[in-house]
Parts: C-alpha cells; sequence; structure tokens
C-alpha cells in the first residue's frame, strides 16, 4: 500500500520539475535578441562608457567601466575593457581581447569576443542610435545585457526609451545594475 504512494509522489515531483524546466526555458525564448540589420564598423569603434549592466563575475564590483574598441591590423577588433574595483577612486584593472564578425555581410551586429584564448562569446548589437551615440548589447543568452554610450552620462530620457524597449523585448530591467561614471 505505501508503494503506489511513493510511486505518485515521485510521478508527481517529476511532473512539476518538469513544467517548472518547461517554464523556464520557455522564458528564455521569450527574450527577443534580433540585431540592428546594418554595423558601420568604423563608426562603433572608440570608447564606450557603460552605463548599466546585468550583474556577472567578470565585472563584478566594478564602477568607471569602459570599452575601447580599434582596428587590429589583422582585420580584427582589439577590445580593452577597463574600470576601478569598488569605487572610481578604487584599483584600475584591464582586459584585453579580441573580437570577431563572423558573417559580416549576413550579420554584421553578431560579434564574437574572447578574452580569454580562443574561447568565443557572444556579443549582439540590439540597438544601436542612428548616430552611435548609444548601443545595447545582449547575447545568445538572457544573461548578458549591456547599455553602452559615448558620454559618461546619459539622459534620463534616452534611458528610459532604452528600458521601455528592452521590457518590449523580454528583458528583466530590474536586474539592471547602474555603474557609476565621473562627469
Amino acid at each position: 500500500m505505501g508503494t503506489p504512494i511513493i510511486i505518485s509522489r515521485i510521478r508527481f515531483l517529476i511532473l512539476i520539475l518538469a513544467v517548472a524546466f518547461t517554464a523556464c526555458k520557455s522564458q528564455n525564448t521569450m527574450i527577443d535578441k534580433r540585431v540592428v540589420k546594418e554595423l558601420d564598423l568604423n563608426k562603433y569603434l572608440g570608447t564606450w562608457y557603460e552605463i548599466a549592466r546585468f550583474d556577472h563575475r567578470f565585472e563584478r564590483g566594478l564602477e568607471g567601466v569602459t570599452a575601447t574598441y580599434s582596428l587590429r591590423e589583422d582585420g580584427k577588433i582589439k577590445v580593452v575593457n577597463s574600470g576601478y574595483k569598488g569605487t572610481l577612486d578604487g584599483p584600475y584593472q584591464e582586459a584585453i581581447g579580441k573580437a570577431k564578425i563572423p558573417d559580416p555581410s549576413a550579420e554584421p551586429a553578431k560579434l564574437k569576443v574572447s578574452f580569454f584564448w580562443i574561447f568565443y562569446g557572444d556579443y549582439y548589437v540590439l540597438e544601436l542610435e542612428k548616430n552611435y551615440q548609444y548601443a545595447v548589447i545582449g547575447s545568445s543568452s538572457d544573461k548578458y545585457l549591456w547599455i553602452l554610450n559615448r558620454k559618461p552620462q546619459m539622459e534620463k530620457s534616452t534611458y528610459d526609451a532604452i528600458l521601455e524597449n528592452l521590457n518590449t523585448r523580454g528583458y528583466d530591467t530590474s536586474k539592471l545594475i547602474l555603474v557609476k561614471q565621473r562627469h
């Protein structure tokens, strides 16, 4: 008599786990990760200030974060991410990597970035202001999101409009961390 009850509970537990897994998986697919249609790399190069980001271990605790892109002789892009640990007066940290556009004719706004040997991560330009004054960067995962700007500060109306667009895309903008920048 006890065995059927245990089997029923196990089946119920498996059903609950399957529903939870499906819900998590479908939530991830509900994120709109479409990228901009065009990307003029020469206009995109230069320094970008990080306005906000999702938390992740490789930038945790950094303030005053910038990303600087320049063209390398081999045609790839040099990436220099830098910031200050803890406060704007904290120790300076820098990571130098490289980026490439695997399919420039079909998807120029889907880049691959590497900071370690041959391991590349996605860098998707989701939004880009027509004069290249701000950009929103994501990836194939909904765990990564950055709002970048050409100046250390962003107009509140611009930031609010970006948040509205990101919410429409399905991102949880409450997870964004505002990054302190010098004025």
